[in-house]
């Protein structure tokens, strides 16, 4: 067999989403009970997903997440890590801002457990792309797009996306105004 480098970069590429999935679930968690939720995109979803960014984009009036749909649609793959919004049931805690997790709930917020939780998941993750060597961006406007696309069960209403990229340059770089996108 042969294999071209084009085809091994996006293999490893793929290799390591699976990787960040299995850190971020496996990541510490503020009280123990596991919120968060990993999907990896490529190919046509991929496409789909940079294709809502750009709609955003227009819709927001925001030209970064046109420039990250940019490099969605140029990355190898997409790891999209979400929380899901259910409240722990603590009657004390009030992290949140709201009183109770039953006034979160009633005014639609977010647990502060599970935001937190989501920050560490996405650190662990990244740092496993690092650790290959795989370039790789944050992205709340990947995230935002998913939420859009409804890829995630409906109780995950905050999310971000983290596209993955080998070759010579990242392409997460000198992406100011005037930038070359490839």
């Amino acid at each position: 067999m042969i294999k071209h480098m084009d085809a091994a970069e996006h293999d490893a590429a793929l290799r390591v989403a699976d990787l960040m999935a299995a850190a971020a679930r496996t990541a510490p968690k503020g009280s123990g009970r596991d919120k968060i939720v990993t999907i990896i995109l490529d190919g046509e979803e991929k496409s789909a997903l940079a294709e809502e960014m750009n709609r955003a984009a227009m819709e927001y009036g925001e030209e970064f997440i046109a420039r990250d749909a940019k490099n969605v649609e140029n990355s190898h793959c997409v790891v999209l890590i979400g929380a899901l919004s259910e409240p722990f049931g603590l009657t004390n805690c009030s992290m949140c801002g709201f009183e109770n997790c039953g006034a979160m709930k009633k005014a639609g917020a977010n647990c502060a457990f599970n935001i937190t939780d989501l920050g560490i998941a996405v650190g662990s993750a990244v740092s496993v792309a690092a650790d290959h060597r795989i370039d790789n961006r944050v992205m709340y406007s990947a995230g935002r797009g998913a939420v859009r696309m409804g890829i995630f069960p409906e109780d995950v209403r905050v999310c971000y996306g983290i596209p993955l990229y080998t070759g010579s340059k990242s392409i997460f770089f000198d992406r100011g105004p005037g930038a070359v996108l490839r």
